[in-house]
């Protein structure tokens, strides 16, 4: 499919699919739904994501633990890793792979550990509402959501359940850390560095099939 305006929204998409598209606009299927991404996050996206991932790499060096960025595909399976059978693949602004089976060649293949989504200011729906309930439902052990405005960070962990808990909300002063990899320390303060925060309406676009 070499253009966006030929898909037919009435139908659900699998990876087989999705991985044979020609066009240039960045999506991602939730159970087969197509959803459009935003084209420019912006600066202070762009800032904060660097920050973490750059304390994140620069710890894990020489570890068997790898850190990733978007664009990435992550294929969450549901029934098989048979690219027929995968109906959901997102791309999270920061992947954490303490299992280096769940990488291959052409991204994440099956559900990394830790994923962090850095909301911009406006529409929020999908990190908040619809990946929540995916990553949940996929057994990612703790999501992360950053929010610019409130220069927060706060985690979900995956309780014994399979639900997500959420910890306080962490601010300036506070020190993110996590059992997945142990002895990280992740200042607030490092996370927002050199962050001055500019009120945009986010580029942010998104069809659904729902």
């Amino acid at each position: 499919m070499e253009s966006i305006d030929d898909l037919d929204f009435s139908k659900t998409y699998t990876y087989a699919d999705y991985y044979s598209w020609k066009f240039e606009e960045r999506v991602e299927l939730f159970k087969g739904n197509v959803h459009l991404m935003g084209v420019n996050p912006g600066t202070n996206h762009q800032q904060v994501l660097g920050n973490i991932a750059c304390e994140l790499g620069n710890f894990l060096e020489g570890k068997e633990t790898e850190v990733l960025t978007a664009p990435l595909d992550v294929r969450l399976v549901d029934k098989s890793i048979k690219d027929e059978d995968i109906t959901t693949i997102v791309q999270p602004d920061i992947i954490v792979f303490c299992d280096k089976n769940t990488l291959d060649d052409r991204g994440g293949i099956g559900s990394p550990s830790i994923v962090v989504e850095i909301l911009l200011h406006g529409k929020n729906d999908k990190e908040i509402k619809l990946k929540f309930d995916l990553y949940e439902e996929f057994g990612i052990k703790e999501y992360w959501i950053v929010r610019l405005d409130e220069q927060s960070l706060t985690q979900y962990i995956l309780n014994e359940k399979g639900k997500y808990v959420g910890k306080r909300p962490l601010t300036a002063g506070d020190i993110v850390t996590t059992e997945l990899i142990p002895d990280f320390r992740l200042a607030m303060t490092d996370v927002f560095h050199k962050f001055e925060l500019k009120y945009y309406y986010s580029p942010y676009q998104e069809i659904s099939l729902q």
